[in-house]
């Protein structure tokens, strides 16, 4: 994720993903430099939060925010095999991290592009830009871990979680639009005990309250370096 970062134009060499160890034993989280401004997240998509997320969907239109007033820029995913690229860019393009990214850049123009857009015509917009395209490919096979077959990554769903607004969103372009979570204090960032509690932890609780036990996710956190 450092290396798509910082070929889509972010940071250069300011920020970087951390990972997280834990969620509840700050000596496991001490090695992020706070505050976080961003969440990227994998999790399997279990019975129960299958069924969540579709209670949540049910009753919403399409999404139809747009414009500089739009607090904060989301993406219906339409490319195939790009979850994780575009929860990067959701990370990215949204809140404090936005701050860092290079004029001139891609994801500059992506952001800039994206602003006046309706949802179908961004979505558009991002599945024809060559430019994000060839920056997912050239790092996709890059990593210490071996791509899983397909069969097996079925069901893995990249969240991203950005604050923006005094707000904590929840961004997945498989979803009806951005999700808000809720407020966060000036002083809670995305990794505060709240943020965690409206957010990757109300996942976590959906599948133990219904008696499910596949608890697996990764997460990594964008901070600024060191």
């Amino acid at each position: 994720m450092d290396q798509l970062a910082a070929k889509l134009g972010l940071g250069a060499g300011e920020l970087s993903f951390y990972d997280v160890y834990s969620l509840d034993e700050p000596e496991l989280i001490a090695h992020i430099p706070r505050p976080v401004l961003a969440l990227l997240v994998i999790i399997p998509l279990t019975p129960a939060w299958d069924r969540d997320r579709r209670a949540e969907d049910a009753d919403k239109g399409e999404y139809t925010g747009v414009g500089p007033e739009e607090p904060v820029i989301w993406f219906k995913q339409t490319i195939g095999h790009a979850c994780g690229s575009i929860g990067l860019l959701h990370c990215a393009i949204n809140g404090q991290a936005a701050a860092h990214i290079q004029p001139g850049s891609t994801l500059e123009k992506l952001r800039s592009a994206a602003l006046p857009l309706k949802m179908a015509e961004r979505a558009d917009m991002l599945y024809n830009s060559d430019a994000f395209e060839q920056a997912h490919k050239s790092v996709e096979q890059v990593g210490d871990t071996a791509s899983l077959p397909t069969s097996e990554n079925n069901g893995q769903h990249f969240v991203a979680y950005v604050k923006a607004g005094g707000r904590l969103w929840e961004l997945e372009g498989s979803r009806k639009g951005p999700l808000d979570r809720g407020s966060l204090d000036e002083d809670e960032d995305v990794l505060s005990p709240r943020a965690l509690d409206l957010g990757l932890k109300r996942i976590i609780k959906v599948e133990l309250d219904s008696g499910g036990t596949d608890l697996r996710f990764s997460c990594i956190a964008l901070a600024q370096k060191s």
